[in-house]
Parts: structure tokens; sequence; C-alpha cells
């Protein structure tokens, strides 16, 4: 008979690595699916074509419950109306049960899509972190065709920054002058602290003079700019995950525990607001995200 050969230790040392890995990606997978990060039609897709990744081993059960606003009886009633049983992964679903879960997501979370006529005022708007401030400075330097609106603010510069360049930097005496006298497209108070601004004028005379406009905002701020230019286009940036919005904003160093906390818990809302924009553009390479921004440039001034 046989004798079995004991599995080497450092075999079972990696597998029990992959294990842990696994299970790290997959918490981290589902807290981009809570932020709204990833879109829900984006992870199936990715479980379809690869059964074995990540998104192929998640439970159609945690899939669920990680969507905004999905509890425990709501996600049993959903599994029950798809025909889908809840012991199910997402890369091992029947042509279709795939069909049925990727038409409830379209009807609860419908598939992004531009309105028409947008105009060459472009905003540029997303979370905290996510590097709109990084992306708007590198068009600044490699598209000077582009008029970058420079804001108004009324926190201090960060190191590096210059007046005039990167924001106006006022006081609170200015920045009340400045609504006062309807001088400012859009304001608004951001992180319950600072307050921000566009300035009008500059932005008017660039786009008489045939220029496309970048505007790099808050999100209260772009839904401002909607209200009064209903024309704008509006790109919202993304992270590549929650967990590296987080790491930017650590790294980042500008900010304390607290300030840092309520950052976050304000990037959530932000996130949430993606569907009201025009375009989403993931910067997970400055370079790449910057160059995404003025090829919509382009499309706009046609």
């Amino acid at each position: 008979m046989a004798e079995k050969r004991a599995v080497p230790d450092v075999d079972r040392v990696a597998a029990a690595r992959r294990a842990v890995e696994r299970r790290r990606a997959r918490a981290a997978l589902k807290r981009d699916l809570t932020t709204r990060v990833a879109a829900p039609q984006t992870v199936l897709a990715k479980a379809v074509a690869d059964p074995e990744s990540v998104a192929g081993s998640f439970r159609v059960t945690d899939f669920l419950m990680a969507l905004p606003a999905i509890g425990v009886g709501k996600k049993d009633r959903i599994l029950e109306e798809l025909h889908i049983s809840p012991v199910k992964r997402l890369g091992g679903l029947g042509i279709r049960q795939r069909e049925a879960l990727t038409a409830w997501l379209d009807e609860r979370f419908p598939p992004h899509s531009p309105r028409a006529g947008r105009s060459r005022l472009l905003v540029l708007a997303g979370p905290t972190a996510v590097g709109k401030g990084t992306v708007a400075a590198h068009i600044r330097e490699a598209h000077p065709e582009i008029h970058l609106s420079v804001s108004a603010t009324t926190r201090a510069p960060r190191p590096g920054e210059v007046d005039g360049v990167h924001y106006y930097f006022v006081d609170d005496a200015e920045f009340d002058r400045l609504i006062a006298d309807g001088e400012l497209l859009e304001y608004a108070v951001v992180h319950n602290k600072s307050r921000y601004g566009t300035p009008r004028a500059p932005i008017d005379a660039a786009l008489e003079a045939g220029k496309t406009v970048l505007l790099e905002i808050d999100l209260q701020g772009a839904r401002q700019v909607r209200a009064a230019e209903p024309s704008a286009t509006l790109i919202f940036l993304l992270p590549p995950s929650w967990d590296e919005l987080v790491h930017r904003l650590v790294g980042r160093g500008t900010e304390n525990e607290e300030e840092r906390a309520r950052r976050l818990r304000t990037a959530k809302v932000e996130l949430a607001a993606q569907s009201e924009f025009d375009y989403l553009i993931v910067n997970e390479d400055v370079s790449s995200a910057a160059r995404e921004v003025v090829e919509l440039s382009e499309a706009t001034a046609r």
C-alpha cells in the first residue's frame, strides 16, 4: 500500500498566505462596491470573464449585501426573484441567472450615459484626495490652450501653492465682497471649514474668445455651475479603489486624523453623486486621466 506523502510546511504556509490575500482582496472589492467606487455591472462582467478572479469568487449574497440600501431581507427577496441560490458565486452563475442579475442591476443602477449638447465649459469634480488638482495641474502644463480657471479660497496655502496660479487666497471679508458683487459663478463651504469660489469674469472672457475652460471644483460647486450653465460638461474623477483613496489622503499629510475622518465621510457622499455627471474618469495614472479630460475637451470643441 502506497504511503501518502506529507504536504511540505512551506506549501501549507504559501496556501494559507494566498487564502488570506484572497480574503483581503474580496473585502477590498466589497468596500469598492459599498462606496460606489466600482460599478456592480463592472464587477459582474469581470466575474463572467474570469470565474477564478477575485470578482468571480465573490458570493452572490456578499455581492448584493455590498450594494447600497440592500439589507438581509431585501437580499433574500432578490435571490428568490432571480432564481439564484445563495451559495452561488458570481463566476459560477448560469447564462439565464447572469442575464437576470444584469437586468436587475441595470434597472436599479442605470448605466451611465452623458447628456447631449455639452459645451466647452468643463467641470472636473470628485471626492477628496482623488487627485483633481494634480490632474488639472498636468493639463495646465501640457495644454496651455485650455483655460484652467483659478478658484478663490479662504483656506491657507499648502506648501508649494502660489497665489494666482493654484488659487486666489483671500480673507473672509474679500470673499464676502465677491459674493455681494456677483463676481462668483459658484461658491461653497467645503469640509465644513473653508470657502471656495470660481471668479466669473475670466471664464466669460475665455469662452467668448473661443477657448475651452476647465473648472476644478467640489461637488457643491459643480451642482451650482450646472444650475447656472446647464450646458456645462460635467466630469467626475474616480479613484482606482476606496483603499487607494484612503492611502492618498493619508499620504498627503496635510490633514490631522480628525480632518481625514471628516473628509472620508464627505468622500462617500460625493461618490454617491457620480450619476449626476456626464462622464466618469478613473484616476489610476495622472497623465492618462489628464489625456481623457483633454480628449473630452476636444470632442466638445467640434
